[in-house]
C-alpha cells in the first residue's frame, strides 16, 4: 500500500494534539508516520524498517503480530463485545483473567479490579489506600509517598504521584497530599559510596520523610521496581528491602507500581518478585496484553482486599472496567506467555545474553556507564569518558542521539543524557546483536555531530 505521507502529516497536524509534544514543533517537521509492524520491527509511511528497541511504549513485550491474539480479540467482538460490570452483573473474560492474574502474582494477591490503563491504576490506587484507611478508623492516614523523578501516569492523581517537575508546572500539581523523596540513583546521587551503602541511605529518606509528616498521616508508598520513564533508574542492592522494613515499621501500605516492570520485563513475572519485596498492592498496564489493546488495573493483597470486600460499596470505576474483548486479548497474551515459558526464557538466556551484549557499549568513547535489569537498560553519553563530564544541556545530547538512532534504524528513547531501551522479550540472539551494532552506528554519528 503506498501513503501520501505529507497528507497525513499536513491532517496530523491540523487535527491531531499529541501527548508530551510541542505541537508547533512537530508541526515544522512533520510527524513520523507508522503503518506496519511485524516481530521486532515496525514500518514507517516512507518504507523504513526500525527495530522496535522500546516495545512501542515499554508494552509490546510479545512482539507484532502475534495471530493468537488478533483471533482472540475477534472472536470476543463476534460473541460480546462490550457489557459494564456495574449493576451487579459481570462478564466471562474479567472473570477469568482476574483469577489468572491471581495465579501469577505473590501469594495473596486473590482480587483484581480493572481499569484501562497505569495512569488509571494509580489514581486508583489513591482512593484505594484512602478508603483503606477510613475502613481502619484512620481516616486521617491520607498522605501517600512517592519519588522524584518517578513517573505514575499522566491523569492528575498520576501525574500528582509522579516527581516529574516539568508535569508539576502544568494544572497545579501535585494535588494535596502527596510527597516525594530523592530517587535511587547511584551514578547521579551517591558515587562516592558503594551502591549497597548509598542504596540503605535512599531508603532512609521514606523514613525521614515518614517521621516529618507524621506516621499517623501517611498511608503508603509507590515505587516503581526499577524506575521507567526516568531513565531506567535501577536501584542498587537491598533497597527495596529497606524500603519495606520502613512500610512495615511504620505501617505504611507498599504499592509496587509494575506497569512497566510486569509480566515478565525483569525476568520475573512482577518486578517486586525479582528485587524480594512484598507489597500489599500491585499496578499493572502495558504488558498484560503486550499492548494490543487497552487494560490496566491493581491486584490487591489480602490485607487490603479482604477490608474492601467488607467494607460495603467501593464508590469507583470506569465504564470498560474489565471490557471483556481488552480481557480476552490478555487472557491469550498470558496463554502464549506460558506456552513460550517466556518469563523462565528470558531470565536464563534473553536478559543475560542481552546483557552481555549491551555491557560491551561501555567501551565507546561517549558513553560513560551501561546497566541493564533484565530486559530494560540504559546508558550516559558524556563530553568527557575520563571525568564524566557531561555535555551543556543546550547541546541536547540525547535527542541528538536519538535521531541518528531513528536514522540508522533503531528506537531509543532519551532521557536527558540517558539513552534507554526495553526490547521486546521475544527476541533472538541474532537479533539483539542487530541491535547493538545499530545503537553502535548510532553513538558514532552522534560523536561526530558532537565534535563538530
Amino acid at each position: 500500500m503506498s501513503w501520501n505521507t505529507a497528507q497525513i502529516q499536513r491532517d496530523d497536524s491540523a487535527h491531531y494534539l499529541h501527548p508530551f509534544t510541542d505541537t508547533a514543533a512537530l508541526a515544522k517537521t512533520g510527524a513520523r508516520v507508522m503503518v506496519k509492524a511485524e516481530g521486532i520491527f515496525v514500518w514507517d509511511s516512507e518504507g523504513n524498517k526500525i527495530l522496535d528497541a522500546m516495545s512501542g511504549l515499554w508494552c509490546v513485550n510479545m512482539g507484532y503480530g502475534q495471530q493468537s491474539l488478533v483471533d482472540a480479540a475477534t472472536r470476543q467482538m463476534e460473541t460480546l463485545p462490550f457489557y459494564n460490570s456495574f449493576f451487579n452483573t459481570t462478564v466471562v473474560p474479567a472473570v477469568d483473567l482476574a483469577r489468572n492474574l491471581s495465579e501469577v502474582t505473590p501469594t495473596g494477591f486473590t482480587r483484581a479490579f480493572f481499569t484501562n490503563s497505569g495512569s488509571e491504576a494509580n489514581d486508583t490506587m489513591i482512593r484505594l489506600v484512602r478508603h483503606f484507611w477510613s475502613l481502619q478508623n484512620k481516616p486521617e492516614k491520607q498522605f501517600i509517598i512517592a519519588r522524584k523523578n518517578g513517573y505514575h501516569g499522566s491523569t492528575i492523581g498520576g501525574a500528582s504521584l509522579g516527581g516529574m517537575s516539568d508535569m508539576h508546572k502544568q494544572g497545579g500539581l501535585p494535588i494535596p497530599g502527596i510527597a516525594h523523596i530523592g530517587q535511587p540513583y547511584h551514578y547521579a546521587c551517591g558515587t562516592d559510596e558503594t551502591p549497597e551503602a548509598f542504596g540503605l541511605r535512599a531508603a532512609s529518606w521514606l523514613e525521614d520523610k515518614i517521621l516529618e509528616i507524621g506516621a499517623d498521616k501517611v498511608g503508603a508508598f509507590v515505587g516503581e521496581p526499577v524506575q521507567g520513564a526516568g531513565g531506567v533508574i535501577i536501584p542498587p542492592p537491598g533497597y527495596w528491602q529497606e524500603i519495606e522494613r520502613i512500610c512495615r515499621k511504620y505501617d505504611v501500605l507498599l504499592v509496587s507500581d509494575e506497569v512497566i516492570c510486569g509480566f515478565g520485563r525483569l525476568g520475573a513475572w512482577f518486578g517486586c518478585q525479582y528485587f524480594g519485596y512484598t507489597p500489599d498492592l500491585i499496578l499493572f498496564a502495558k504488558g498484560v496484553t503486550s499492548g494490543y489493546l487497552p487494560l490496566g488495573g491493581v491486584m490487591l493483597g489480602a490485607r487490603v482486599g479482604d477490608a474492601l470486600v467488607a467494607g460495603g460499596d467501593f464508590n469507583h470505576g470506569f465504564t470498560y472496567s474489565g471490557h471483556p474483548v481488552s480481557c480476552a486479548v490478555a487472557l491469550a497474551n498470558l496463554k502464549l506467555m506460558h506456552e513460550h515459558k517466556i518469563v523462565n526464557k528470558v531470565a536464563t538466556d534473553t536478559a543475560p545474553y542481552f546483557h552481555q551484549k549491551f555491557m560491551s557499549l561501555a567501551d565507546h568513547p561517549l558513553v560513560s556507564i551501561t546497566e541493564t535489569c533484565g530486559m530494560v537498560a540504559g546508558l550516559v553519553l558524556v563530553q568527557d569518558k575520563a571525568t564524566r563530564a557531561p555535555f551543556a544541556s543546550d547541546r541536547s545530547v540525547g535527542m541528538v542521539c536519538r535521531r541518528h538512532c531513528f536514522a540508522s534504524g533503531v528506537i531509543m528513547r532519551a532521557v536527558g543524557d540517558r539513552m534507554i531501551i526495553a526490547p521486546p522479550l521475544v527476541m533472538s540472539h541474532a537479533e539483539i546483536d542487530l541491535m547493538i551494532a545499530l545503537i553502535r552506528q548510532s553513538l558514532d554519528a552522534t560523536a561526530k555531530e558532537m565534535a563538530q
